[in-house]
């Protein structure tokens, strides 16, 4: 069976891991803190008695403490093998992965109820084996999830659906109070970044569909620095964002998942993230979070809120 492009690139850096240097010695500045708080407690004591995990802990994302005691967390749908393989991303990649699992969007509800969530963000891998991509199976969860908890404000951060106008639709008509999606990375290494399937363009399109579908409700993107981009670059990403009527921007650092991922080409500094925070909110982003250790999903309770009340 002759492996496609992209998988063949994966392997060759996996073989040339061993003769690589160790890895830099990570700045100050992203050294974080060992979770703790009573809410985070209850939260992973509650999970680990249903064998249940979230993205957060399987990501060990930095923030998981300070998110799950303000009431946020990530949940993944759609498995845990995606149909791409982007250079930044440690997701596990097949072409045809399981099939989807139908009970997943009610037990999406029941561990947002059990979590005790004011916010919850819900991702996804890619589904391209799958005709609308997955998109139903989502919108599915979304319904479930509000359904069962009125009070839990839902984020989704979606694939692109292939820049599938229907398919995007169907996830927003399922009224999810923020639709992300992630440009990742700006336009000059895109391609080089993201899997072939994932065009700068066609996330910024989504963007604009997901906004024109339904105006009252915020879209949001991230990117990603210290993967090589130029800061004349940075701006116009946050410029073409505004353009797609995006209201929300989160900036964070890159860091390398393993040596066969994308190299870390610089580690930003914090004051470097506070100009780029500054320029984003003077072009009229309703909330922006910018900072080493922030994450897609960073504090979303609090932008989302905040955002809201300017809003109002």
């Amino acid at each position: 069976m002759r492996l496609p492009p992209e998988r063949l690139s994966i392997l060759r850096e996996r073989a040339k891991a061993k003769d690589q240097p160790p890895r830099p010695r990570l700045p100050s500045w992203l050294k974080a803190t060992l979770p703790g708080g009573k809410r985070y407690s209850t939260i992973k004591s509650n999970l680990r008695e249903r064998k249940l995990v979230t993205v957060c802990e399987e990501a060990a994302c930095p923030n998981i403490g300070e998110c799950w005691n303000e009431g946020t967390a990530t949940l993944m749908l759609m498995g845990e093998a995606c149909t791409r393989a982007c250079r930044f991303c440690n997701v596990k990649n097949a072409p045809r992965p399981p099939a989807l699992d139908a009970d997943e969007p009610k037990l999406a509800a029941e561990q947002v109820a059990l979590m005790g969530l004011d916010y919850v963000v819900m991702t996804s891998v890619n589904r391209d084996d799958i005709a609308d991509g997955g998109a139903a199976h989502f919108a599915e969860a979304i319904t479930r999830v509000r359904a069962r908890n009125p009070d839990t404000l839902v984020e989704v951060l979606t694939p692109d659906f292939q820049g599938v106008q229907r398919d995007i639709e169907t996830v927003v008509d399922a009224a999810p109070h923020v639709f992300a999606h992630n440009i990742e990375t700006v336009a000059s290494l895109s391609r080089s970044v993201r899997d072939k399937r994932a065009t700068y363009q066609q996330s910024l399109d989504v963007l604009q569909v997901a906004k024109r579908r339904a105006p009252e409700r915020l879209t949001k993107s991230s990117i990603m620095l210290g993967l090589g981009e130029e800061a004349a670059e940075v701006e116009q990403a946050l410029r073409d964002l505004r353009a797609h009527d995006v209201d929300v921007v989160t900036l964070g650092q890159y860091l390398r998942p393993s040596p066969w991922h994308h190299e870390v080409k610089s580690f930003v500094p914090p004051e470097v993230f506070a100009q780029w925070k500054t320029l984003a909110e003077s072009m009229g982003f309703k909330y922006v979070a910018s900072g080493p250790m922030v994450r897609s999903s960073y504090r979303a309770g609090e932008f989302y809120l905040r955002a809201l009340v300017e809003n109002k």
